[in-house]
């Protein structure tokens, strides 16, 4: 009889993996929003660079501003973030900030000015090793009244078929405790169950980084690639802040995800959309993909595509690039180096065998300059040669399958305008700064041609993306 059960169980396995991957997406998901008119739009970056002498320097805006937004709120605040705790790993030293604590001192501050203020925080269940930690600053959060939303990732498609299948169909159902722990902690102190690592091996996640808030009668929203996370307190990092119509985009993009956690976020009357030159839309999942496609093939000969990007593996990106660059487009990639992640050292998985790739296709490819920290802006600027307008795509997704291919929750955001609009200004100078060492210090080296990429590295990143097993 083995034969037979063990044939059956291997049937139900690849059938829940085929259904767990191709299932519908929630109502809500994919999806691009109304384009609208915006005003008070604002570029942001944390910054990090070298000088002669080899010390690190930065500056820093993003959590400033996250700070100084929940600051004026009177009546709402909606956070997602995906990290947003105080584990280190190795990452220790100068330079870090306790991100994870300023911000929930900001939440607790301002909820106890405004005890009628609406505050709700939506994170990833990785923060809690999916259940198996009771974290400080979470628990105070909710003993003040602000509502914490540890996403429920079993409805999202699966991103890695292969374990998935068999955790839905057994590990998903046994739970998990905080008090059960066993097993050392990877990311951090404490100790967490079997089933936290069985979870893990997922690669599922809610990877947004928003906020909303009021501001009188009006509101605001920010999209960033930022977490407020200790260990990434170093990291390079984008953001958009806008006022309006868009924002209140955000905050039901924002209430789909907050409602599978039982929170219904209020609607908001609708307030008037200005009359600009700039137009905003937000995108999440998939749409994102689309956009991005959309802006590099309508890129025509003489224009200029810029990218600066922590993860750059999605195949229909990759080959749209070197098509670009192929009919006279200016395409130029900055990259993470992919060599390390909060004091442990990484392979160059997958962004080394995409650097030659594109290399080859007579792309320009640069790594950023990095020293324990990340380079990780997701940013996508197209300047038209012409009289076009421009067009910048930021947010929370990496080009990778499993941010753009409706696998993951992420927000992004698409400005169009004028290239001279003062947030598409600031957007080309941040390249330009990352692109090329100036007089500061440095921020970027070319490749390396001695370190190849053999067939080895080449096969094992195009197995990783095709079929989820890897965390990119």
């Amino acid at each position: 009889m083995w034969p037979w059960v063990l044939g059956m169980v291997l049937l139900a396995w690849v059938a829940m993996g085929l259904w767990q991957s191709l299932k519908p997406l929630p109502e809500g998901l994919g999806r691009a929003w109304p384009v609208r008119g915006v005003e008070e739009v604002h570029f942001l970056a944390d910054r990090t660079w070298y000088d002669a002498e080899g010390r690190r320097h930065q500056e820093q805006q993003i959590f400033d501003e996250v700070l100084a937004m929940i600051g004026q709120a009177r009546r709402l605040v909606v956070v997602d973030m995906f990290l947003f705790n105080d584990f280190a790993g190795e990452a220790a030293g100068e330079g870090f900030r306790p991100l994870s604590g300023e911000l929930s001192q900001a939440l607790l501050a301002q909820k106890r000015r405004y005890p009628e203020l609406e505050a709700v925080v939506i994170t990833d269940p990785l923060n809690t090793l999916y259940g198996g930690l009771a974290l400080e600053h979470l628990e105070a959060l909710r003993e003040a009244g602000v509502r914490v939303v540890e996403t429920d990732l079993t409805r999202l498609r699966a991103s890695n078929p292969l374990w998935s299948g068999g955790w839905h169909l057994g590990p998903r159902w046994f739970g998990n405790s905080s008090e059960a722990g066993w097993l050392p902690n990877a990311m951090g102190p404490g100790r967490v169950t079997l089933r936290s690592y069985l979870s893990l091996l997922n690669f599922n996640a809610n990877h947004r980084k928003t906020l909303v808030v009021d501001r009188g009668d009006d509101w605001v929203g920010l999209v960033t690639s930022a977490n407020p996370h200790d260990a990434s307190s170093r990291h390079g990092n984008v953001a958009l802040r806008f006022r309006g119509a868009a924002a209140l985009d955000l905050l039901a993009s924002e209430g789909v995800v907050a409602a599978w956690g039982g929170v219904a976020l209020p609607e908001p009357t609708p307030v008037p959309e200005p009359a600009s030159e700039l137009a905003l839309q937000l995108l999440t999942e998939g749409a994102i993909r689309d956009a991005l496609l959309a802006t590099i093939t309508a890129a025509e000969a003489g224009d200029r595509l810029d990218l600066a990007v922590f993860y750059l593996a999605h195949r229909g990106v990759i080959e749209a690039l070197a098509a670009a660059q192929a009919r006279g487009v200016a395409v130029r990639v900055l990259l993470d180096p992919n060599r390390d992640a909060f004091g442990f050292a990484k392979n160059g998985i997958p962004n080394r065998p995409v650097a030659e790739e594109l290399a080859v296709a007579g792309v320009a490819v640069r790594w950023c300059l990095t020293r324990g920290e990340q380079c990780h802006s997701k940013l996508l600027l197209h300047r038209p040669a012409g009289e076009r307008e421009a067009t910048l795509i930021l947010g929370s997704a990496n080009f990778t399958r499993r941010n753009l291919d409706d696998l993951n929750l992420e927000t992004s955001v698409r400005l169009v305008g004028s290239a001279q609009a003062p947030a598409l200004v600031e957007a080309a100078a941040f390249f330009e700064s990352r692109w090329e060492n100036g007089p500061r210090g440095q921020t970027s080296q070319p490749l390396n041609g001695e370190e190849t990429v053999g067939p080895w590295m080449r096969w094992r990143y195009r197995v990783m993306e095709a079929t989820g097993l890897s965390t990119f």
